[in-house]
């Protein structure tokens, strides 16, 4: 298996196209340049001992070798040992909520921003306890299953948007659900749903589900985002400035308010708590503290044990390339050309590469 100990350079890899345009570009100056210098008979005659195919070489080795540099800062890891590890923690889901109430901003930046900032903070803090994320708007999904891979998890995270579901609604009764039936019951682990919601639940029976999972062990949670007063929903140009606020099809400002009762209702099913969500204050680290006191059990989990580095071979090879485009020379080698078998071809007219630059 092929990891990235720091995938975010890989972002760098998208300059490369770039980079070869440019370096078309330039090439087309270079002949527009030349044709103002001289006449098509006498630039054969001025560029004799000049190849442009060599130009190209160098040219593609150049980029080649810039892309080797940035996979190697990336640093490619190879797991090379599989095996069964034992484990020992608390089996977490994480249902969050993604429907576009979620961008109302009553809590800074808005709910759904300041969900996933705790939800990775909360990624952060585990050591050894399995964590997955449910998504959910008006049908529900796993965004990733139970995993101790906390690296994938937090990019997975990264993700999550109001576009990771397309059905409109809040079905919370579909989380816990899901969560259900994604828990493996049979383990000795304990189990924890944390919802993460405003609470507008208006699809299915959320209490039901509550009540079923709460039946199953299943520990539930509730975090309430945002403000039972209600708060509009903020619209968004593709510059990123507010334009205008949701509105209904009177023409109303639509206000998304907070629905307290049903999630402490669904926390109290699932010998849980209800927290309400604060600008101040992390309430997954609260709940965290509430699941550490909870007696632990092992679990068998298989996953890559060692990883080696693979930076060496990408940087090594940067580094030949680079050396390669420097001390190759665009000049003509004349005992290369006699094994040229176009070389007759032409008979003095003036050719261009597929750059348009004079051979």
């Amino acid at each position: 298996m092929i990891r990235f100990a720091h995938p975010e350079y890989l972002y760098a890899l998208s300059l490369i196209p770039l980079l070869a345009l440019f370096l078309w570009w330039m090439a087309r100056k270079r002949n527009a340049a030349l044709q103002q210098f001289a006449t098509d008979e006498l630039l054969p005659r001025i560029a004799a001992g000049t190849s442009s195919r060599k130009r190209i070489i160098k040219q593609s080795i150049l980029i080649l070798a810039l892309a080797s540099l940035v996979v190697g800062l990336a640093n490619p890891q190879l797991g090379t040992r599989l095996e069964n590890v034992k484990q020992e923690g608390v089996d977490i889901f994480i249902a969050l909520d993604v429907s576009l109430s979620m961008k109302a901003e009553d809590v800074k930046p808005n709910r759904l921003e300041k969900a996933k900032y705790e939800i990775n903070n909360l990624i952060n803090r585990l050591a050894g306890d399995r964590i997955g994320l449910i998504v959910f708007s008006g049908e529900s999904y796993v965004q990733f299953p139970l995993t101790t891979d906390y690296s994938a998890a937090s990019l997975f995270l990264d993700a999550v948007d109001v576009s990771s579901v397309p059905d409109p609604g809040t079905a919370i009764g579909s989380a816990i659900d899901k969560a259900v039936q994604s828990f493996p019951l049979n383990d000795p682990t304990k189990k924890v749903l944390v919802i993460i919601t405003d609470g507008e639940n208006n699809q299915g029976d959320a209490i039901n589900e509550a009540e079923t999972a709460g039946k199953k062990g299943i520990i539930i949670y509730t975090i309430g985002m945002g403000s039972p007063d209600g708060a509009p929903i903020p619209i968004y140009d593709a510059n990123g400035h507010q334009i205008d606020f949701k509105h209904d099809r009177s023409g109303t400002i639509v206000l998304t308010k907070l629905d307290e009762a049903s999630l402490e209702k669904i926390a109290s099913l699932g010998n849980g708590k209800y927290f309400h969500a604060s600008n101040s204050q992390d309430e997954l680290d609260l709940i965290y503290k509430d699941i550490n006191a909870l007696q632990k059990h092992e679990f068998g989990t298989k996953q890559f044990t060692d990883y080696e580095d693979q930076f060496q071979y990408c940087i090594g090879a940067g580094i030949v390339l680079l050396l390669i485009e420097v001390l190759l020379s665009d000049k003509k080698i004349p005992w290369l050309a006699r094994f040229n078998p176009f070389r007759s071809i032409g008979n003095g007219e003036v050719t261009k590469d597929s750059f348009g630059v004079v051979k």
